[in-house]
């Protein structure tokens, strides 16, 4: 590698963040990711979701059905500068019948944000979603949100998340008040105290106003109450708490936890900064060739999510590449590991919500978007130079149900379309009957919603209308070993046999009961609840 490559790979490596941001439904995830933007100086008005109706849609929820219910259902990906740092920020589903998509987007995440909402602490979604980023060995910085309304002591929340989820927590910044009476934050770091002005609705950057902790105005702009409050909290968490240790944050077993509001802005920017400070740049990843640093030469990147539609008028389909290594560069031919073949990359665009512009280059941690006709599939890796693969993507197991039905036998061409699209994105698994006579797809789900999608979307993307015919099992598991292990079980009760989408035996159970019986009984049947990663496989068409 040239001494000139090497030095540009470091620098650009050196100025990238990427994360995610997890937290169970309503906890102000959407409002967050706005404000976040808004100091970026990406957006120069936030539009929130609680005044939707009046304000425009928020950025990052862009499909009809998100702006309708005001929910997010679909990630997307968010790129934007902030003090020389380039920022991938992917927003992830906040509804747990998503939870899939989520996962998957986690693979391409160098850092989570963990948001809880001050008043309701840790949530069953927030719990699942932090299993995952353990399990990846993810960096969490928790975002303690809603500190303009009522909500628990912090001290409770810090006690919260280290009982439960045994994470150590160091609070970078501390509260000043709660709801009506909250004021600001103290800036442990800095010794600053921060005292925010309320705007309308939050839209605009709040003003603020840095006083030293020691500063003779600090009495009189704060109630004495609550500044002795302070005083008394500051002096129990810095005679007990730990200290900052970023190579524990960096493992995924220290927390820096920030308090404010996403609301009313109040210490958005704050934790923008130190974030972006503290936060793993771009690491190695693991390989087919073992470790591969980010600053490698030949570039190499995976696809971990596909999205068909986002701009319906030319019934695009996105393919998701988080860049691991290398310079990425327009126009350039890489290898697709999977199928063996070349493919030139002509059309990249950096994400922006549906949002899209040309780009020439990208590094280690961005996300780029490229058209997908049909050749890319979740889990790919593509690369030029030594022939190399990443770690597949699994698929997690469903828990509902259901056939798809296609009422107008005119429109099957186009109902195969959509529901060969939508597998292939990722939006539901699709299984399929033994019985060769029965050919209409099973959708299996994580939850409701995810059906109620799929459903609009191929009425409003592909003018189909379907019905749907649940069926009664929650339980699904992967067979180890496929049909031949399946063979020579011989007969099972309690149970239907299916095929996934590659045509491999999975066992649907009406309840978890029924799948314990059977493992008792024929225990050498060795049963997954994770779709095993195949490589060099192609799904079978819909």
């Amino acid at each position: 590698m040239s001494t000139e490559l090497e030095s540009e790979l470091t620098q650009q490596v050196d100025r990238r963040r990427n994360f995610a941001i997890i937290s169970h439904p309503d906890a102000g995830k959407t409002t967050l990711t706005e404000k976040l933007l808004l100091y970026g100086g990406a957006i120069h008005e936030a539009g929130s979701v609680k005044a939707r109706r009046a304000q425009r849609k928020a950025t990052s929820d862009w499909m009809a059905m998100e702006q309708q219910r005001g929910i997010s259902i679909t990630s997307t990906v968010l790129q934007f500068e902030y003090q020389n740092s380039h920022i991938n920020l992917l927003d992830t589903p906040g509804h747990q019948d998503f939870s899939e998509d989520t996962y998957r987007t986690l693979a391409a995440a160098d850092n989570a944000v963990m948001l809880i909402d001050a008043a309701k602490g840790l949530e069953p979604q927030t719990r699942k979603l932090f299993e995952v980023c353990k399990m990846r060995g993810i960096p969490i910085f928790t975002f303690v949100n809603k500190l303009d309304r009522p909500g628990r002591e912090p001290l409770e929340l810090l006690d919260e998340i280290e009982q439960e989820l045994g994470l150590m927590t160091y609070a970078v910044n501390w509260p000043i008040g709660m709801g009506d009476r909250f004021k600001g934050v103290f800036d442990r770091n800095g010794r600053q105290i921060h005292l925010f002005e309320r705007s309308a609705h939050g839209s605009r950057e709040a003003l603020e106003n840095v006083l030293e902790l020691g500063d003779s105005r600090v009495e009189e702009l704060i109630e004495e109450e609550l500044y002795y409050q302070l005083k008394d909290e500051l002096e129990l968490i810095e005679g007990v708490g730990p200290e900052l240790d970023l190579d524990l944050v960096h493992q995924g077993k220290m927390t820096p936890v920030f308090f404010g509001s996403a609301m009313t802005n109040f210490g958005v920017e704050l934790f923008l900064k130190y974030f972006l400070e503290y936060a793993l740049k771009p690491t190695a990843r693991q390989s087919t060739l073992g470790e591969i640093s980010p600053t490698y030469p030949d570039f190499s990147g995976f696809v971990f999510k596909l999205q068909a539609n986002m701009d319906p008028k030319h019934r695009d389909r996105v393919a998701f590449i988080r860049v691991c290594t290398g310079k990425f560069e327009k126009d350039m031919t890489v290898n697709h590991a999977r199928t063996g073949k070349n493919v030139r990359l002509s059309r990249p665009q950096k994400l922006f919500a549906q949002e899209r512009e040309s780009i020439e280059y990208a590094y280690a941690g961005d996300v780029i978007g490229l058209n997908n006709p049909g050749v890319f599939a979740i889990g790919d890796t593509i690369y030029t130079g030594k022939k190399l693969e990443y770690e597949g993507i699994p698929y997690f197991s469903p828990e509902l149900f259901a056939v798809l039905r296609n009422p107008n036998p005119s429109k099957f061409k186009q109902f195969q379309k959509g529901v060969s699209e939508l597998r292939e994105e990722g939006a539901v698994q699709i299984m399929y009957s033994v019985d060769e006579a029965k050919r209409d797809p099973i959708l299996a789900a994580v939850g409701q919603l995810q059906l109620e999608v799929v459903q609009f979307r191929l009425l409003q993307e592909y003018g189909i209308e379907t019905r749907l015919e649940p069926l009664p099992y929650s339980v699904a598991r992967w067979v180890e070993g496929g049909w031949e292990a399946l063979e020579k079980v011989g007969r099972l009760f309690n149970t239907t046999t299916v095929k996934d989408s590659m045509g491999r035996p999975v066992l649907l159970f009406r309840n978890e009961w029924n799948c314990q019986q059977l493992q008792q009984d024929h225990s050498e049947l060795k049963l997954n609840n994770i779709a095993p990663v195949v490589s060099g496989k192609q799904p079978t068409k819909a």
